[in-house]
């Protein structure tokens, strides 16, 4: 069995991740193709958190993890996380622009000039579409909405020799819509719940109080309100001997995206939102530092509660 967590760097346990065939080099830093030992796991996770789940007559929907430019410019995302983002950009030139094209790519030469930035963008928030979608139905009923949205891929533009902080990345997501108390209640019942589905499994795990990673001095500001005003909490594991990792979060937007897209309730005020995410790779990473690479050996408490059916 592999060494735990406790006696290994991220260097190392990169280096043991790839030599396992659970994590495939691409040449760039976070990203990777994963084994099919990992995605068992993984799979294995997300399914868990779908039975523990305490949402109540959820609506399932799913969304391609492309966002229209226009939507992210709305929620402000590149003004608080600029360096975050990631954009599309696409061949849009004539016959001579393409044979330039070529030329430089084949040279080594920077050939990025000759494509043009397309109208979708790269989804950074797995819950972003889900509030444009919502509010062109119109009034939420009564009660409120609850969306879930599986697992979903979602990029950062933050390239790391981190194995659990990877560019592109699968949310569990699940979003609520409705009455101020009513959303920040159900945000604090999914920190308690998913403490309790981390510890099952044998990973220690706390909820702490937490902020985005927002860019610049305003950022610093932003973040100091986020926590004065309790908004976000995250999941927190210890997966190498570095600091500690968050592998989940649960967030309290307030009227946020209900001020961009006019999400409103049934008696005309404006709704409010939270939203829960777990970072199903982040989480997988953290079994295997604390178990060991190889999921066929773990504990039976573990695997009884990761595959409830297998003998």
């Amino acid at each position: 069995m592999a060494v735990r967590a406790s006696r290994r760097d991220r260097s190392a346990f990169l280096a043991e991740l790839v030599a396992s065939g659970l994590f495939v080099p691409s040449g760039v830093d976070g990203v990777y193709g994963r084994g099919g030992r990992f995605e068992e796991i993984r799979s294995a996770v997300e399914e868990l958190i779908t039975r523990r789940t305490i949402n109540v007559d959820a609506e399932r929907l799913a969304f391609p993890p492309l966002l229209p430019k226009r939507q992210l410019e709305r929620i402000g995302y590149l003004s608080s996380f600029p360096h975050l983002a990631g954009t599309v950009f696409s061949f849009e030139g004539d016959e001579a622009d393409a044979a330039e094209l070529e030329r430089r790519a084949g040279a080594g030469e920077d050939w990025s000039g000759l494509q043009t930035q397309t109208s979708v963008v790269l989804v950074p928030a797995a819950c972003y579409p889900v509030y444009p979608a919502v509010a062109a139905r119109g009034p939420l009923p009564q009660g409120g909405v609850t969306i879930d949205l599986g697992g979903s891929y979602v990029f950062r533009n933050e390239p790391s020799q981190d194995p659990a902080r990877l560019q592109m990345f699968h949310q569990r997501e699940m979003v609520r819509l409705g009455e101020p108390d009513v959303v920040r209640g159900w945000r604090d019942a999914w920190a308690r719940q998913a403490v309790e589905i981390l510890r099952g499994l044998g990973v220690e795990a706390t909820a702490d109080l937490a902020s985005d990673p927002f860019f610049g001095r305003t950022g610093k500001m932003l973040a100091r309100s986020q926590r004065s005003q309790e908004l976000k909490f995250e999941l927190v594991v210890s997966i190498t001997v570095d600091e500690p990792t968050a592998c989940a979060s649960f967030n309290y937007h307030r009227e946020h995206f209900s001020s961009v897209f006019d999400l409103r309730q049934l008696n005309g005020e404006q709704a409010h939102t939270a939203c829960v995410g777990f970072g199903l790779e982040r989480i997988t990473l953290a079994l295997l530092a604390r178990h060991g690479l190889d999921p066929y050996v773990w504990p039976s408490d573990v695997t009884s509660e990761l595959w409830p059916g297998r003998g």
